[in-house]
């Protein structure tokens, strides 16, 4: 059954979102409803494929033990597309 949602987005990130759909022939609902799945559905992130490049980057930067690394991106995130 679908069911209705309305999101309050940044127009840029709106128009860049809809030409993405567009250029990948399915429409902005199904492109969300796929980001939600993926984003709740633990099995499917082993199904994410890592780029070499990204691999060859992972633990080049050392952070703090205590840093609350989704808060901190969260924050970058708001501040970004708030201006």
């Amino acid at each position: 059954m679908n069911t209705k949602l309305t999101l309050k987005l940044n127009k840029k990130a709106i128009d860049r979102a809809k030409k993405y759909a567009q250029s990948n022939k399915q429409s902005l609902s199904v492109m969300v409803e796929k980001y939600f799945n993926l984003l709740s559905d633990k099995e499917s992130i082993s199904e994410i494929e890592i780029s070499p490049n990204v691999l060859e980057l992972s633990g080049i930067i050392k952070l703090p033990e205590n840093i609350k690394v989704k808060e901190v991106y969260r924050n970058h995130i708001e501040e970004k597309y708030s201006r």
